[in-house]
């Protein structure tokens, strides 16, 4: 075969099983491997059921179903010793060496013809054995071998060889037993026992002592500091214990349904060789519809359904073949149920099952799944055997009788799996945050106790701003219990501290004496004194005429001033009280001071005349505040701002709009704009409308709406998920999350969020369309060794604009996590973002595949193609299921030009205009036309250009 006609070959493979490069080899050893362990199981099972029900008939069977749970359970504690003592290939090679010795001792013992009752319930006993510890052995081995995402995809390739053995192993005993004898297809399983070794050894040196060093720790390592049994581990955690239950319940309608199919046939078929042939034949057909479900069925239903759903089929299909059989009571009807039991099993079940342990971390996954596979497994055999002992050999009833208790356990089975679903999501959840070092056994429960320890010890040794940012988080609960502690922080030397404790001092109301806060009257910070003047104006004068009486015109100027602030904020609403005191000469007059040359430099001053102007609400002062609104001084810049939002006039907003694309005022300027209330929302919409708002200032806009639990600020920012700007619809849709955590009775239209998400979708695809062709273009030139000076400045460009491009890609996909909280569980979606960044690959998988379970098809499929590709390294992404187009330079161009947004526009404008693309001069032409003014100029510095060159 040539070279050509294998790689042919290879692509078929790849495209027809789901496989990628590198995974054909260990798939089909692992396929080879289960195949040969399922081709033991059928060539010893109908052997070995055959010699038992022939010589001691079906009414046995309950007690042999009742010895395999007893020697199962006292063996299960040696061997989860073994597993934890030592390495899973030398537990498996072990295992195998002692079931093949056994085997060629039933060999001996058939040939020599001294096979008693004794042997044949060994014998028994030792076939269910194997038939459960090495399939989970292999299964142990898959989980170790592949992670969660190459599970979901090669699972259902790898579980066709297990079938494809059933097929074999139940002809090849058909064959043999009808030709030779039932010793010689012994001697011959316990051959193929043997050839599984060289098989392990290989998987082992191919694939597990390849694995990094974080995934040998995570997937290999048992942590030697646990010493709980395998029971505990399950009892503990719910997801296990939903597992143990489902797979025993499981294995008991599996019991009971087996027992009824080999009763019937006992009874139809006395000759044991005839027997053994029947159940080959059996079980091979059963396999061949299992194998045709697994090849074409189950990783469609796997991805379409998810793993709970898929679950589910074998129990309801039983539950329903069971209804049947109790309406007609026929042959036919039982051997359909044992062939749905037969072909989902193991095929669509067996996959789905497998899956579901995939999130429990290995250290635990190795005892658990041992204990389960082989101890549950068991436990359920002999509690089936139990029940069908009484209900046979006591109570005499016939099989037919038994299909009620089919039903009952189907439907446990059933509500079982609903229960599974939630804790499957929730192990995904903490094996993400395993991987990214989230320690959730040393995290704290704070109780109201703990936290007023914790904030004693704040006040007394951290810093200022720890302190603040304290006082800021106590809820006013926790403020009273801490009265004692924080009223001694009025002695603190920060004047800032002085400022936040007053502050919180109006949750004590009268408890704080008058002369405690008197004594701030004379610190040197104005601020301190206002704070204090208005504590005592709430709380201490029974009289407001009392106190501006005593302070008003008080000989030191700065609690004259305080004073003056604090009845110009009282007279907004008195103005009676404002005659009373002449506010506005007061006003005036300080007005008048303030203007002379060397006014304005007393910055504290200017300040407080600000805000006082502001309150008294006469606008004939207005001015003074639009003067300072251009202040040098920072500080009354920031006042000014403040100021002119206490006054809520609407003529302000105009003003104070520019100020959020500036660092030093934004947040001033955003508390400015959110003192308007609910209306600023619709009011800057309006702005933006009339004079297109600057890009900057746009950005912060939806922070604004955001301040505002209403049904109408909903509205607003969903509108804006609809703006060119990534930037302005990734906060929008961190809003609207702000939005739906603080109030439950806010409508989000999930249809409208879901258009939404789907449109993020395609402009992260069409930006790593984009991407990828900048990417292409590089390179090629990067080829052709082109380092003349007009290159060199054509490269830079399209690096600024890739670079520029790669951010909007990092925000866009933000934006799809952020507007996914709206419709899923914001925790699920931060955990799957923080995993998908995750700089380790297993939590990034995790992470993949968690979303893959949650999300529903039709956005699942828009998705996780495009987060998939944007966590690949560069060496998988031929891997990814997404396509991605290449665009020639001037059709991505054009689109940028034409869809995007201005910072965009600016940098593809540059581009054009240093690549001196005159070709794009009719879309260059229609940028002059554009509404903001920097493209505007560039785009026509670009024509002249083109005119010059032409």
């Amino acid at each position: 075969m040539n070279n050509h006609s294998y790689i042919l070959i290879r692509a078929l493979i790849n495209k027809t099983f789901g496989l990628r490069d590198g995974e054909i080899r260990i798939s089909f050893l692992m396929q080879l491997y289960i195949f040969l362990i399922i081709t033991v199981l059928l060539i010893v099972k109908p052997t070995v059921n055959a010699l038992f029900l022939s010589k001691l008939g079906a009414e046995h069977l309950p007690l042999g179903y009742i010895l395999v749970a007893v020697i199962a359970t006292c063996i299960t504690y040696f061997y989860n010793r073994a597993v934890v003592r030592f390495s899973l290939n030398k537990v498996i090679t072990t295992t195998l060496i002692f079931f093949s010795l056994g085997f060629i001792s039933l060999y001996l013992i058939m040939n020599s013809g001294n096979l008693g009752e004794y042997y044949l319930y060994i014998y028994y006993v030792g076939v269910a054995l194997f038939a459960v510890i090495a399939t989970s052995q292999f299964w142990m081995l898959a989980n170790l071998v592949f992670n969660a995402r190459e599970a979901k995809r090669l699972f259902g390739f790898i579980g066709a060889g297990a079938i494809a053995g059933g097929i074999f192993g139940g002809y090849l005993t058909s064959i043999i037993v009808s030709r030779y004898s039932n010793g010689d297809a012994i001697l011959l399983a316990s051959f193929f026992i043997l050839c599984c070794i060289p098989v392990i050894q290989q998987i082992w040196h191919w694939r597990v002592k390849k694995l990094n060093e974080f995934t040998k720790k995570q997937r290999i390592q048992v942590e030697t500091s646990s010493h709980e049994s395998a029971f505990k581990i399950v009892l503990k955690s719910k997801h296990l214990s939903y597992l143990a239950l489902i797979t025993g319940l499981g294995v008991i309608v599996a019991k009971i349904v087996d027992f009824q199919f080999s009763d019937l046939a006992h009874k139809s078929i006395t000759n044991p060789d005839k027997l053994a042939s029947f159940f080959g034949f059996w079980f091979s057909t059963f396999n061949v519809i299992a194998l045709g479900t697994q090849l074409f069925l189950t990783n469609k239903l796997l991805s379409r359904l998810g793993v709970s759903s898929s679950l589910l089929i074998l129990p309801l299909g039983i539950a329903l073949g069971s209804l049947l059989l109790i309406a007609i009571p026929e042959l036919w009807v039982l051997i359909l149920i044992k062939g749905i039991d037969g072909s989902f099993k193991q095929s669509l079940n067996k996959a789905a099952t497998e899956l579901s342990i995939m999130p429990i971390p290995f250290q635990i996954k190795n005892q658990a799944k041992s204990f389960i596979d082989v101890a549950v497994d068991s436990m359920a055999t002999g509690f089936a055997g139990l029940m069908l002992f009484i209900m046979v050999r006591k109570l005499k009833l016939e099989s037919f009788h038994l299909t009620l208790l089919v039903v009952f356990f189907s439907l446990l089975w059933i509500i079982l799996i609903y229960k599974l679903r939630e804790t499957y999501f929730n192990s995904f959840r903490l094996n993400i945050q395993r991987n990214l070092n989230y320690d959730h056994h040393e995290e704290k429960k704070h109780n109201k106790a703990s936290t007023l320890a914790y904030a004693r010890k704040v006040f007394i040794s951290a810093t200022p701003k720890e302190i603040i940012d304290l006082l800021g988080r106590l809820s006013p609960y926790k403020i009273s219990a801490l009265k004692p502690e924080i009223i001694q922080l009025l002695k603190h030397p920060s004047n800032k501290i002085k400022k936040a404790v007053i502050r919180q001092l109006h949750h004590f109301k009268s408890d704080v004496s008058k002369e405690k806060i008197e004594a701030l009257l004379m610190e040197p910070d104005p601020e301190v004194i206002y704070y204090a003047l208005e504590y005592l104006l709430d709380f201490s004068y029974k009289s407001k005429t009392a106190f501006f009486d005593q302070f008003l015109n008080h000989h030191d100027p700065r609690i004259a001033r305080a004073a003056l602030l604090c009845l110009a904020k009282e007279t907004s609403q008195n103005k009676k009280l404002a005659k009373k005191y002449h506010l506005e000469s007061r006003i005036s007059d300080w007005v008048q001071e303030l203007s002379a040359p060397d006014g304005f430099s007393n910055k504290v001053e200017v300040a407080e005349l600000l805000e006082t102007i502001a309150y008294s609400g006469i606008q004939k002062y207005y001015p003074f505040i639009n003067v300072h609104l251009y202040n040098k001084s920072k500080y009354i810049v920031k006042r000014a701002i403040k100021a002119a939002a206490i006054t809520l006039e609407k003529d302000y907003i105009p003003l104070l709009t520019p100020f959020l694309k500036e660092k030093a005022f934004r947040n001033q300027a955003i508390k400015a704009l959110k003192t308007y209330g609910p209306d600023i929302s619709t009011r800057l919409l309006h702005i933006d409308d009339e004079i297109n708002l600057d890009d900057e200032i746009k950005r912060f806009i939806p922070k604004i709406i955001g301040a505002f639990e209403t049904q109408n600020s909903v509205q607003m920012l969903s509108r804006l998920l609809k703006n060119e700007d990534v930037y302005i619809r990734l906060e929008a849709s961190k809003a609207l999350v702000k939005l739906k955590s603080k109030n439950e009775n806010l409508i989000f239209n999930r249809r409208s969020f879901k258009k939404s998400i789907i449109r993020e979708c395609e402009f992260a695809k069409e930006t790593l369309d984009v991407l990828s062709s900048i990417i292409y273009v590089l390179k090629s030139q990067a080829i052709q060794h082109q380092e003349d000076d007009d290159q060199f400045e054509i490269k830079i460009a399209q690096e600024s604009l890739k670079d520029l491009l790669e951010k909007q890609l990092d925000q866009s996909f933000l934006c799809i996590f952020k507007l996914l909280s709206i419709l899923y569980e914001e925790a699920d979606m931060n955990v799957s973002y923080s995993g998908i960044l995750s700089e380790t690959k297993e939590a990034r998988i995790n992470a993949l595949e968690f979303l893959d379970n949650l999300l529903q098809s039709q956005l699942s499929n828009r998705i996780l193609p495009l987060v998939e590709y944007y966590i690949v390294e560069e060496q998988e992404l031929k891997h990814v299921p997404l396509k991605i187009n290449i665009v020639p330079e001037k059709a991505y161009l054009k689109l940028l030009l034409k869809k995007r947004d201005n910072r965009v526009k600016l940098e593809v404008l540059h581009l054009i205009k240093v690549l001196n693309l005159s070709t794009l001069s009719s879309e260059v032409s229609d940028m002059q036309k554009h509404t903001n003014r920097a493209i505007r100029i560039y785009a026509a510095e670009t024509m002249k250009q083109f005119a010059n060159s032409a």
